[in-house]
């Protein structure tokens, strides 16, 4: 089958496709035929040597596939051959077949495009996951969504909207016209802590104090922020 390796550090320019054997699913483990490989920043970094995570050359980047599932292993009932399938999170995606845990496998309706569900759960599940269970996020709460450009920034716009709370976004670079079809109901675009210290003055004053602040970077104007938001809740997401 092909694959797209890492053979060598370096960006999306030193992957190259090559021919490598089919892997076998082992107990527990469901091979899916990949349709769609979702793309996010940790594949960037892994191919790199960036990241914490470090497999062995050569590999395949890609943590992230929607398919069709076409084996199974000993043990696997949830899902069988012919199921269309998400595998998140999930090694080796960007290649015909990869072979992940059955119970990172979910099936998806049959209305659902394949890349859709190969983006949903690492943007859409952190954002959830810093939102509801770290944050709990409430209805009718204002919701600060730094860098709110990328997949996990509107991700948090769209659910931080669903929620019930009144979204502020904030970005270095992305359209307005994006941000309010996400539900976004204030914002701006920024580029630094002291934009950023600007724009949360100016909403404080329209919506009152802001009480969630979302920084899918690890809260990087934490000090700005907090003393012009002073009843921030939650005042770092770091994930």
């Amino acid at each position: 089958m092909k694959a797209l390796l890492s053979k060598n550090p370096g960006g999306p320019e030193s992957l190259v496709l090559e021919d490598i054997p089919e892997p076998l699913p082992g107990a527990d483990q469901v091979r899916v035929a990949v349709h769609a490989c979702g793309v996010n920043f940790p594949d960037l970094l892994i191919i790199q040597d960036l990241y914490q995570f470090k497999p062995p050359r050569p590999f395949a980047p890609g943590a992230e596939v929607a398919g069709v599932v076409d084996a199974v292993g000993e043990g696997v009932e949830h899902v069988r051959v012919g199921d269309r399938v998400v595998l998140s999170p999930a090694r080796g995606g960007m290649a015909e077949k990869t072979v992940g845990p059955a119970g990172n496998c979910w099936k998806i309706p049959d209305a659902m495009p394949f890349d859709e569900a190969a983006a949903l759960l690492m943007t859409y599940g952190t954002s959830q996951h810093a939102l509801k269970d770290r944050a709990a996020l409430r209805s009718g709460e204002t919701l600060l969504v730094l860098g709110a450009a990328g997949g996990v920034g509107l991700a948090a716009v769209e659910l931080g909207k669903a929620m019930g709370a009144r979204v502020v976004a904030a970005a270095s670079s992305v359209e307005a016209g994006l941000r309010r079809s996400l539900g976004a109901s204030g914002g701006g675009n920024v580029a630094g802590a002291e934009a950023v210290g600007k724009l949360v003055a100016s909403r404080a004053k329209e919506a009152g104090i802001t009480q969630v602040v979302f920084d899918r970077g690890g809260f990087a104007y934490h000090g700005r922020v907090a003393a012009l938001a002073d009843a921030v809740r939650a005042e770092g997401l770091e994930f």
